[in-house]
C-alpha cells in the first residue's frame, strides 16, 4: 500500500491534532506501521497574514483552503482542520470522513493579574472572535476588546509582553498544549455558547477515496458526529460569514440531540436564543429549525449573508 500522507497547519496545537488522528488510524489498521503514515505542513494563508482580521482577507476559511487544494489535486489522502474553521458549506467534492471524539468546547479566560474577567474594570482583553467579544461584553460591559490574531503561543507571548491583560482562547487548544496552568477562567456553556464545532478535530478526504473512507470510518465517534452535523446544519442555514457573532453546542442526552444556539443582531446590541430537542437521527433537520426561528427571531436586525 502506498503511504498516506496527512496534511495539516504547521502550528504546534495542528500537528498535535494529526498526530492525534495518525495514532488512531495505526490503532485501528494493523497492517500499517508509523512510515506509512507521513504529515505534511501546509501553510494556509491565515496563518501567513497573523495581523490582519480574517474578515477582511477573506473569512475563516483562509485556514483551510490550502489544505483542501492539496487534497483535490491528490498531494495528500488526509485534511486535518479544526472544525470550527470550516465554512458551514463544504467543497463539493471533499468530505469529512471522520469526526474525532470532542474534546472540551468551553471558552477560557488566561491572565497573569486577574483572577476572572469581572476583576477587569477598564482593562484589554484580546479575542479574535466577534462572537467571544459581545460574549464577554454581557459579562463585564467595562473591559475594552482588542483584536488578537496568530496561534496559542503568540497570544500568550503577546500577554507576557502586556499588550493585553487578559486573552480569551478555545479551551480545548489550550489543554492539548498542556498550557491548563494558564487558565484563569472556564466560562460555562449557559454564559458563553461556543463556535460551531468547537473542540472537535475533523478528518477530510475526497468523495471518491473509498480505501481512505474505509479507514477514516474507523476512527469516526459516531456522538461527536451527530453533534457536529447538528451544529453546522444550524450555522450553514443562517448563512452568516466569520463577522457572524452566533454560537451553538448540541449535546446527546439520553439518545435525544439537545442544540442550543446564540446569534447577536448585525448592530451587536441585541442578542436572539434558540434550544430544540429531537432523536439524534434528526439532527440536521433540528439545526435547520433552530436557525430558522433565530432568523425569524432577529428579522431585519440581522441581514443573512
Amino acid at each position: 500500500m502506498k503511504k498516506i500522507i496527512i496534511g495539516s497547519r504547521g502550528s504546534k496545537l495542528s500537528l498535535v491534532y494529526a498526530n492525534r488522528v495518525k495514532s488512531l488510524i495505526l490503532e485501528k489498521e494493523s497492517n500499517l506501521s508509523e512510515e506509512d503514515i507521513i504529515i505534511e505542513k501546509i501553510k494556509t494563508s491565515g496563518d501567513i497574514f497573523k495581523d490582519i482580521k480574517l474578515s477582511e482577507i477573506g473569512g475563516k476559511k483562509l485556514f483551510c483552503k490550502e489544505i483542501e487544494d492539496s487534497l483535490l489535486k491528490k498531494k495528500i489522502d488526509i485534511a486535518i482542520h479544526a472544525l470550527k474553521d470550516m465554512e458551514g458549506e463544504e467543497e463539493k467534492n471533499l468530505v469529512i470522513g471522520a469526526y474525532i471524539k470532542r474534546n472540551d468546547p468551553r471558552d477560557a479566560f488566561i491572565s497573569l493579574k486577574y483572577s476572572s474577567l469581572k476583576e477587569l474594570g477598564g482593562k484589554i482583553v484580546g479575542s479574535s472572535s466577534r462572537r467571544r467579544e459581545l460574549q464577554l461584553k454581557s459579562i463585564n460591559k467595562n473591559i475594552k476588546l482588542k483584536h488578537i490574531r496568530g496561534n496559542i503561543d503568540t497570544r500568550i507571548k503577546k500577554l507576557e509582553e502586556g499588550l493585553y491583560d487578559g486573552i480569551v482562547l478555545a479551551l480545548a487548544g489550550v489543554k492539548n498544549l498542556n498550557l491548563e496552568n494558564s487558565v484563569k477562567e472556564i466560562f460555562s456553556i449557559k454564559d458563553v455558547i461556543p463556535s460551531v464545532g468547537q473542540g472537535i478535530i475533523a478528518a477530510q478526504c475526497r468523495k471518491e477515496d473509498e480505501k481512505i473512507k474505509i479507514i477514516l470510518d474507523k476512527i469516526n465517534d459516531t456522538e461527536t458526529k451527530h453533534c457536529a452535523e447538528t451544529e453546522r446544519s444550524m450555522l450553514k442555514t443562517i448563512g452568516g460569514d466569520c463577522d457572524t457573532a452566533i454560537g451553538g453546542i448540541a449535546t446527546l442526552i439520553d439518545g435525544e440531540i439537545y442544540l442550543k444556539a446564540q446569534l447577536f443582531s448585525d448592530s451587536g446590541k441585541e442578542v436572539f436564543f434558540q434550544e430544540l430537542k429531537g432523536k439524534k437521527e434528526d439532527g440536521i433537520k433540528i439545526g435547520e429549525m433552530v436557525a430558522n426561528a433565530l432568523l425569524k427571531k432577529a428579522g431585519p436586525k440581522f441581514k443573512k449573508k
